[in-house]
Order: C-alpha cells, then structure tokens, then sequence
C-alpha cells in the first residue's frame, strides 16, 4: 500500500465515524418528522447508508489491494453526493417553508391575542366602571336607607333636616347645602337646616316663590342648575349673604310630598361640578327623602298641636264642671281645686307616673260630679239628712259613673268619682270595697278630702285646727281610711 492509499484510507475513516453517528441520528429522528417529510426523510437516511458502504468498499479495495476501477467508485459517490445535497435542500426548503408559515401563524397568533388584550382590557375598564357605579348605587342606597332611619327615628324637623344634610352632602360631592322651607302663609322660602358654610350669612335666607334660583326651583318644580356663580348676571340673588363662601357650582330641587312644594334642597361646590344622570336621580331620590321627612315633622307637630288644644279643651271643661258645682255650693268654694292638688302632692310622693298624674287630677276635679244629680232640697239642706235624704245623697257617686263611663277619655279618672267613699273596712259605699280593692287614687283623695273638709268652716260647724285634724285621721286608720297612706299623707302635707 502506498502512503497515498494510505492516507486517504486514514481520511475515509473518520468520514465513515461521521456518517454511522449521522444514521443514527436520522434512525432516532424518524419518529419526530412530520408525515410529508417522510419520505425525503427516509431517502436521506438511505443516502447516508450507501455512503457508509461506498467508504467501506473503498477502503476494502485499498487494504486488499483490488483491481477495481477507482473512478467508478468516486464517480458512484459524487452522484450520491448530488442526490444527497438534493435531498438536503429539498427538505431544507420544505423546512424553510414550514417555519415561515409557523411563523406567520405566530403573528396571525400574536394579533389575535393582542385583539383579545385589547378587548379584555376593555372589558377590565368596563368592569371596573360598573363595578365603581354598583359601589356608588350600593352607598347611595346605603344612604337612603340611613336617611330613612333618620326620619323614623326622630320627629323634630330641625334635627331631622340637620341629620340628613350631613348624611348627603358628602355623598354628592359637595361643600355644602341648606334646606328652605316654605312658609305657606307668607309664600317665602325660609331658613330651616344648614350644614358645611364657613359663614352663618345663609341663615338669613328668605325668598319668595319665583324669585332667585330657590324660588324658580320651587315655582316651577324643576332642579335649577348654574355652573358658575362668579358669573354674573345669574339667577342666584343672595350673593351678599354667601360672598365669602367662594362657590362656583350650585343646585337647587324642589321638595315635594303629596303633590304640594315643602321647600327647596339646595347645594354648592366650590369648583365646577359636573354631573351624570346617575347623580341627577340620586339628587332627586334625596329631594323626595327630604320632602317625605318634612311632610311626617310638619303632619306630626300639627297632631300634637291638636292634641294639645284637645287636652286643653277637655281640661277646661273638667274645670268649668268643678266650678258649676261649687257654684251650686258656695260654702265649698275652692275645695275642689285644693283637694285635687293635695291628691297629686301625694299621688307624686308615692312615686305614682306623670300620665297617671293627669287621670288622678282629672278625677279630683270630677269626684262630686255626681252631684249634679241631686235635688237642691237635699244638697243645700243646712240641718242633719233624713234617713231617705241620706241615701239620695249616697247615690251621687253611682251617678258620676253613669255619667262619666259613657266618656271614653276619661275611663281612667273614674276612680275617684266613683270611690271616694269607700272605706278601707268595706263599709263604705256604693259598693263597699275593702282594703286594696279600693283604687288607690280613691284611697289616698279619701284623705285629702277629708282633711280639706275639716280645716275648712262649713255652714254648720267651724274649721278644725290642723292638729285635730291630724288627729282625727291617724284615728281612722285602718276603718276608714288605708293605714299606709295616712302617715304618707300627713308626713307630705
């Protein structure tokens, strides 16, 4: 062999190292390529193996020796070397291809996410606006709802308008607001709450229907709007009352309850204020509040003026009734009022409560109205009562129940017209209770008209002194009159 051989069959080896590491590479490959690339696939593998056995051969014929013609060889390799570069740019190409449509799918790919970024974030801002308008329509409800605990807990206008002046104007993004009221016999919008004014100037309001921004806003039942109040002329007339506030934005609604205008709801801002629908039907939803509250105070305090003048007109009665009686009996002139307020000086030591008070009052002022009943010949009658004349007189306490039951107010004081002679030995009358079935507004006016009786001089007999008097009592204790109550009631007069 010479070097020549020898050398190239040294340079052959590696080749053949190369090409049995690259059929292995394309045996272990083969699973991996895609359907339409198969085929080139397995015709390159097969390229490489009859390199593999072409350098074999080749230095087959160097070892031995062989004649063989050493050009056909080479011309045999460089012919699968063709076909096999063929078949590398063949399945280069095809890869080229895949890979740029690969790639074009990954920016077809990377468009459509970018789309549905967009879209999504679009829907996030979305989200988060309506999330932000439920979280405003939640408080506002949440405000309603205080609103409406306002006005059921509490009755005083004044307090009610303050209350819900600091529940709203915060939540309407304001500095401040005030409620007028409409005085319906003046026709003027007045002062009635106030809340967030540096001054008090506002409490000086009065406008009348029609004129200036409050009163358009209640003449026309309609929300007045300025956007600037530096801006002059506009329909805001009270601008020397709030000169120093420095507002710019300013409101004002109508207060309407069951169709007829209550007052006006106004609010400023210091800055501009611009305003959505969304805020508008929650201005107008706190308007109604506001008017409903008025309407319950207003309707409230005239059911208790009402009832006042009421309770002072059955008072007077009561009392005009007390007075015909003593006019019947001149001798017993001021007993009436004397003994009732002794009744209630011990009634309030006995810790007895104020509205039992009035029924007790009422049913001293009332005790002989039984009276009215009997004739003048028994009543004025100045010597000792027949047997008959006795049990006339001892009806007038059967008479006061007829009389006053029918009297549905005063049911409670009729325990003292009808009971006052009862004795707590039940030999009393007219139905001779004994001790604690005897009411005790009956027992304890027993006393004190006993005690008034005596210290007073009647036609037939002088006053008694104080101490005899005391005596007499603290003797009847347990007969006829409740033993608890006699040192009570000597201890209290």
């Amino acid at each position: 062999m010479t070097s020549s051989q020898l050398l190239s069959t040294i340079l052959v080896i590696p080749g053949i190292i190369f090409l049995i590491a690259a059929a292995r590479l394309c045996v272990q490959t083969r699973r991996q390529v895609p359907p339409p690339l198969a085929g080139k696939w397995q015709a390159l593998t097969s390229m490489v193996v009859f390199f593999i056995a072409g350098y074999l051969f080749f230095i087959v014929i160097q070892i031995r020796q062989l004649v063989f013609p050493v050009e056909i060889v080479t011309g045999l390799v460089f012919l699968g070397g063709s076909l096999f570069v063929f078949l590398v740019i063949g399945l280069s190409r095809l890869t080229i291809v895949k890979v740029q449509e690969a790639d074009q799918e990954i920016v077809r790919a990377n468009a459509s996410l970018v789309q549905k970024n967009m879209e999504l974030e679009n829907e996030i801002a979305a989200r988060l606006v309506a999330e932000g308008r439920a979280k405003a329509r939640l408080q506002h409800l949440a405000t309603l709802h205080a609103i409406d605990m306002v006005i059921n807990a509490s009755l005083d206008l004044r307090l009610t308008m303050k209350l819900f002046l600091e529940q709203t104007i915060a939540q309407l993004g304001m500095d401040a607001g005030a409620i007028l009221l409409l005085n319906t016999h003046t026709q003027a919008l007045e002062h009635g709450a106030d809340w967030g004014f540096a001054e008090m100037g506002i409490r000086e309001s009065r406008v009348r229907l029609g004129e200036g921004a409050a009163g358009l806003a209640a003449y026309e039942r309609r929300v007045v709007h300025i956007d600037d109040l530096t801006e002059l002329p506009n329909s805001f007339v009270r601008h020397e009352l709030l000169a120093k506030e420095k507002f710019i934005t300013y409101y004002a609604v109508p207060l309407i309850a069951k169709g007829q205008v209550k007052g006006v709801f106004e609010i400023f801002c210091r800055q501009r204020f611009e305003a959505e629908p969304e805020w508008f039907d929650f201005f107008e939803a706190l308007a109604v509040q506001a008017a409903i509250a008025i309407d319950n105070a207003t309707l409230f305090r005239k059911l208790q003026e009402s009832n006042i003048e009421l309770t002072l007109a059955y008072d007077t009665t009561i009392e005009g009734w007390a007075k015909a009686l003593e006019l019947r009996d001149s001798e017993t002139e001021g007993h009436t009022q004397r003994v009732a307020e002794l009744t209630l000086k011990v009634a309030c030591a006995l810790g007895i409560r104020d509205d039992e008070l009035d029924h007790i009052r009422r049913g001293a002022l009332l005790h002989d109205i039984g009276k009215m009943a009997i004739p003048d010949s028994v009543l004025m009658n100045s010597g000792p009562l027949s047997e008959e004349e006795q049990q006339v007189m001892r009806r007038h306490p059967a008479f006061a129940f007829e009389l006053l039951s029918p009297i549905h107010y005063l049911h409670p004081a009729i325990d003292i017209p009808y009971c006052h002679h009862e004795r707590w030995d039940g030999t009393g009358y007219p139905r001779g209770l004994k001790g604690e079935q005897i009411p005790l507004a009956a027992r304890i006016f027993s006393i004190a008209d006993n005690w008034d009786a005596l210290i007073s001089a009647r036609r037939y007999r002088e006053a008694w002194p104080e101490i005899k008097v005391a005596e007499h009592i603290r003797s009847l204790a347990g007969t006829q009159f409740d033993p608890n109550l006699v040192d009570i009631f000597l201890t209290t007069v």
